[in-house]
């Protein structure tokens, strides 16, 4: 009995095998040398796409809503921006370096198991961020089809948002079902078009429309000296700095694919560029628009100050939101494998799906949009500047003093060549995040820190956590890293059932 047992439980594991070799993106597989590909144009088209959303010129409304000046709001969105895209770049090469997705990278820091934690918290935030960036056009697409008599704008339309909400969550579910090619291919193939049709509506703007360059802040109400300060540090850390280090948790799950005789020099720029180039391009446009209306909701903004000539923009604007959510899907699928829940990637695209659909309509219901989108934007610095912090010092300072052997990322759980739980680097993260509250200065009282709120309201919650998390971790983090890259010849000696064979639910 117990023979055939053992042939069953071997016959399961060369299916899965077979089943990883055939498609290395249905289970946590390292991506082989000759499955990756060698243009780097991927990586831009991905990011470029994925930030060419109505969601970015929110963002630039967003600091003119808190009562900010023009000036202040660009200063804000290109330095935050920045600093945050190029830290976004070294995430970027350790996976093109690795193989590995960037939930599967973080056990190196946080342990087999301990590494539960951040892979169910980047889990969580991208059904948010899914629901978010459906949501956040359906007032564009209430406009258009008000403008066609199709709908009341002055209505509440809950329907049809529920319904347009539903279409689009659909299509994007159906493009990450297929994988990064398929991913890749919408993006190559449909960010240019959106390029020229955005560029159009620049233009328009910025030549033809009575834009207030040098818009101060509200008439009565223009802020100085630390009210200013401290409005400049609240807009820098959700649109700034905080933009940026919002998608460190994901750069590791698209640069996998790209070959590593590409140069790192390339990787790095093409991405970093896809980021920064149409967050700041269209978070300047958003600010300019606001300048003269005060508006943060983008249909407003949209209507308002284009008119007649938002119908095909609102068209091709739809693209922006189907562009990143892509990306959150599939994110959301490798993160959750990252649990060692053994569903395929393909189940999980439905499951992420259903569940971003509930918090779009959860979002809907929602009155107060820049405070929520504030909230939202605000609550995610607190965790990914920690776990940024963490990582940054095992990657870049711990792995090229003492390397470890990356095949180890693969191992199951109870290899010995990873720890079970981390505690420095959980340790780490949870000071972080500690950090990042004491310091932070949301628009709800929850998420204003004593530190904050005693400094006058000054933001320095991504800074705070991140170098507090990096601080902590490079003190404790050196004895747990040492103690297991020294193990890199134990592969042989693994007990069976720890190695890297996965056992697929179907």
């Amino acid at each position: 009995m117990q023979e055939k047992l053992s042939t069953a439980a071997q016959r399961r594991a060369a299916d899965a095998n077979n089943n990883t070799a055939a498609d290395h993106e249905a289970w946590l597989q390292p991506i082989p040398e000759s499955a990756r590909t060698r243009k780097v144009s991927g990586q831009f088209w991905i990011w470029a796409g994925a930030n060419l959303a109505p969601i970015n010129w929110v963002l630039g409304a967003l600091g003119i809503h808190l009562g900010l000046g023009f000036a202040d709001t660009v200063t804000v969105l290109v330095l935050g921006n920045l600093i945050g895209m190029l830290l976004f770049g070294c995430f970027v090469l350790l996976g093109q370096k690795t193989g590995a997705t960037g939930m599967v990278l973080a056990r190196a820091a946080f342990g087999r198991r301990g590494n539960y934690l951040p892979a169910a918290i980047q889990a969580l935030l991208v059904i948010g961020w899914c629901a978010v960036n459906t949501w956040i056009i359906l007032d564009l697409v209430m406009a258009l089809f008000g403008t066609l008599g199709w709908v009341d704008p002055e209505a509440q339309n809950y329907g049809w948002k529920i319904a347009v909400a539903t279409g689009i969550m659909a299509a994007q579910v159906a493009i990450a079902w297929f994988g990064y090619k398929a991913i890749a291919a919408f993006e190559k193939w449909t960010v240019p078009p959106t390029i020229v049709i955005l560029a159009v509506m620049s233009a328009v703007a910025w030549f033809g429309m009575e834009i207030n360059w040098s818009y101060a802040g509200p008439a009565g109400a223009i802020l100085e000296g630390s009210e200013r300060i401290a409005a400049m540090s609240a807009v820098m850390t959700a649109i700034g700095i905080g933009w940026g280090i919002t998608w460190f948790t994901y750069a590791a799950d698209y640069s996998r694919f790209v070959s590593t005789s590409v140069p790192r020099k390339k990787v790095y720029l093409a991405s970093v560029l896809g980021q920064f180039i149409p967050v700041v391009w269209l978070g300047i446009l958003g600010a300019s628009l606001a300048t003269n209306s005060g508006e943060v909701d983008p249909g407003k903004l949209i209507v308002q100050n284009f008119g007649v000539l938002a119908l095909p923009v609102l068209l091709m604007v739809l693209h922006g939101p189907i562009a990143t959510n892509i990306l959150n899907i599939y994110t959301f699928s490798v993160a959750t494998q990252a649990l060692d829940i053994s569903i395929s990637r393909r189940k999980l695209n439905l499951f992420v799906g259903v569940f971003s659909l509930a918090a779009v309509v959860f979002f809907i219901f929602q009155e107060d949009f820049a405070a929520v989108l504030d909230a939202w934007l605000i609550g995610l610095v607190a965790w990914v500047a920690a776990w940024g912090g963490v990582m940054l010092v095992h990657y870049f300072w711990l792995e090229k003093r003492w390397p470890g052997d990356p095949q180890r990322l693969f191992d199951g759980v109870g290899t010995s060549r990873l720890p079970g739980i981390n505690w420095a680097g959980v340790t780490s993260l949870l000071a972080g995040i500690f950090a990042t509250w004491l310091f932070m200065y949301g628009l709800i009282p929850v998420m204003q820190g004593p530190i904050a709120v005693a400094l006058g309201g000054w933001d320095l919650s991504w800074l705070a956590g991140g170098l507090t998390s990096a601080g902590v971790y490079a003190v404790l983090g050196p004895r747990a890293h040492i103690r297991y890259v020294g193990s890199k010849n134990r592969v042989a000696a693994e007990p069976e059932g720890t190695g890297n064979t996965v056992i697929p639910v179907l």
